[in-house]
């Protein structure tokens, strides 16, 4: 057979027979796994130089390798490359068409490195890639929301707990609180590509090579901090994996979390929110209908997320050193990670600027169920009462207020002062919802000028990264 038929497996030296052709499918990644094909190719280039360098490959060979190389990238990316099954990965199909185009020095690529630490090198590259998009994404939408908060800083809305009205707050303090979820996760994120980055590189199979190396060379080459420690676990770490996906899952969690109050706040019985017509959709059978269906998708991706972590874990569990096949179910469980995660941020990064507060539906809101109960327990406290008692009193002014259909604030001086006589005429300034809000003047509380201060040290943040 010829050096170049494509159907030769570069391991078959050591079998008697043909692959079985149900085998070669269920075997082979090149479907899924070509998409890293650039990095793939960054890799081989890096190994090739170092190679020239310590002169494994002469000079020719390599400038041979380097032509030969962004020849078939360039195939590739214009869609003309010919993906084949037969060839199994994305390695041995690049590696394949090296050697057709340029000979036997393309056989010389492999030298001292092995599909092991190369698939190990390519998902590094690939996945901090990745995490730098996913940064921007976030940043956009963390911007977003800080926007957001600073145009509502002084919007009331009823606080919750438990789903029930509890105490007043503002628009913008709601939006700045999803912002610190999502500064938490930009720093896990950060975290997370610090381990990213670490070369495994000339880990070869498992053992390293007896070829004279130069990892640190290879390392710096492709950007990476530093090579790793020990050959064993450089082929089989995928810590990073799930490291990532714990991150993207705790992510998608806070996002199904924003989900859930958009819904909320979108129906009619809220009527908090208008979301924009272009995020929306409508029913086939109820013409006055507008679903957040966009919100609703976000929080039905974040079980698919969270599924894919279970997978990653559950896929290393009981994996004994070092490389086993079981590792090529970790990409597509991460792929599929990253996409999702990067369409959810685009959404709700293009989304969020869009929203629309409906300022007097959220200010009734919060007028109901006595939200400043509270301040007026606050104030008989102020007033030398020990709370306890302020306590008592303030709950069987609510439970008049029930009785009687009224607010506290729409309560008389003396319909007040019937559960206690410290009660004056400045309590009315505590029982406005402005006033309420505004009374929490420090430094995470609600008060207009607070909120603001909050978002601009939010939005420097930001603009460090």
């Amino acid at each position: 057979m010829s050096e170049q038929d494509p159907t030769i497996k570069p391991w078959g030296g050591r079998f008697s027979e043909p692959t079985d052709a149900f085998v070669e499918r269920f075997t082979a990644s090149v479907d899924f796994d070509q998409r890293l094909y650039h990095h793939d190719i960054n890799g081989s280039l890096a190994h090739a130089k170092m190679l020239t360098k310590v002169g494994v490959l002469s000079e020719d060979e390599y400038q041979s390798i380097q032509t030969g190389l962004e020849e078939i990238r360039a195939e590739i990316v214009a869609g003309k490359f010919d993906w084949s099954i037969t060839l199994e990965d994305v390695h041995m199909n690049i590696e394949a068409a090296l050697t057709a185009k340029i000979g036997i020095t393309g056989k010389k690529l492999h030298t001292g490195r092995s599909r092991n630490d190369q698939i190990a090198t390519d998902i590094r590259l690939y996945l901090r890639d990745e995490i730098d998009s996913i940064v921007k994404e976030l940043s956009r939408l963390q911007l977003g929301l800080i926007d957001a908060a600073q145009r509502e800083a002084s919007t009331i809305m009823p606080g919750f707990t438990h789903l029930q009205t509890a105490q007043p707050v503002t628009f913008g303090h709601h939006l700045l609180a999803w912002n610190e979820m999502l500064q938490r996760d930009f720093g896990r994120l950060m975290d997370c590509r610090k381990r990213v980055n670490q070369s495994p590189l000339g880990a070869a199979a498992l053992a390293g090579t007896t070829y004279p190396i130069d990892r640190h060379y290879t390392a710096e080459l492709l950007g990476f901090e530093a090579p790793t420690e020990n050959s064993l676990d450089s082929v089989s770490d995928r810590d990073f994996a799930i490291e990532f996906g714990a991150f993207a899952s705790l992510l998608m969690i806070h996002m199904s979390r924003f989900s859930e109050e958009l819904v909320l706040w979108t129906s009619a019985q809220f009527n908090f929110i208008e979301l924009p017509d272009r995020f929306c959709t409508g029913s086939s059978i109820m013409p006055q209908k507008k679903n957040p269906d966009v919100p609703e998708l976000v929080r039905g991706k974040s079980g698919r997320v969270t599924g894919h972590l279970i997978s990653l874990l559950m896929l290393m569990k009981s994996q004994p050193l070092a490389y086993n096949k079981d590792n090529q179910e970790d990409k597509e469980p991460l792929f599929d990670t990253i996409d999702t995660v990067k369409d959810c941020l685009k959404a709700y990064a293009d989304m969020i600027p869009a929203i629309k507060a409906r300022k007097d539906y959220m200010a009734e809101a919060a007028l109901r169920g006595f939200s400043t109960a509270t301040d007026l327990a606050d104030y008989l406290v102020r007033k030398g009462m020990p709370f306890r008692d302020a306590h008592e009193v303030v709950g069987k002014s609510v439970a008049y207020g029930i009785a009687q259909n009224k607010d506290l604030s729409e309560m008389s001086l003396q319909e007040l002062q019937q559960f206690s006589d410290t009660i004056e005429q400045d309590v009315f300034e505590v029982l406005t919802l402005i006033g309420s809000v505004s009374a929490r003047d420090h430094i995470g509380g609600t008060a207009p000028n607070q909120v603001k201060a909050a978002a601009e040290r939010a939005k420097a943040l930001v603009a460090q990264r």
